[in-house]
């Protein structure tokens, strides 16, 4: 894959690593003033289904940079596509279901890589 690629893949992977930190350990403390929409008394309960998505952004992640990593072209194609289609489920939905600005942070950065894929 072309080096612009890997770099995309990587920051996606390194945003997916912040979404798991802030899921699972950050919850009740730096979690509401990035989810401003969510009311303040709501997080403590949440802090288990929070932790749970954030363990699935972490696999998101693990998926990506194990793509950067591969060797083989075609293997690190079909897993860099594989997971950054992943990526883009997840956030469109993300967008459907919560918060249309999931879109932009989540979905749009893998489409846009899985466009170049594409194209290069």
């Amino acid at each position: 894959m072309a080096i612009i690629i890997l770099v995309l893949i990587t920051l996606i992977a390194i945003e997916h690593l912040y979404i798991l930190w802030l899921e699972m350990f950050a919850w009740t403390t730096r979690a509401p003033k990035v989810f401003r929409q969510i009311p303040k008394e709501m997080f403590e309960p949440t802090k288990a289904l929070a932790a749970n998505q954030g363990l699935y952004n972490g696999f998101l992640a693990a998926g990506l940079i194990w793509c950067v990593w591969i060797d083989d072209p075609a293997w690190q194609q079909h897993v860099g596509v594989f997971f950054l289609i992943c990526v883009a489920v997840a956030g469109i939905y993300g967008a459907l279901t919560a918060t249309k600005r999931i879109f932009f942070v989540q979905a749009l950065p893998a489409l846009i890589t899985l466009l170049l894929i594409a194209v290069l």
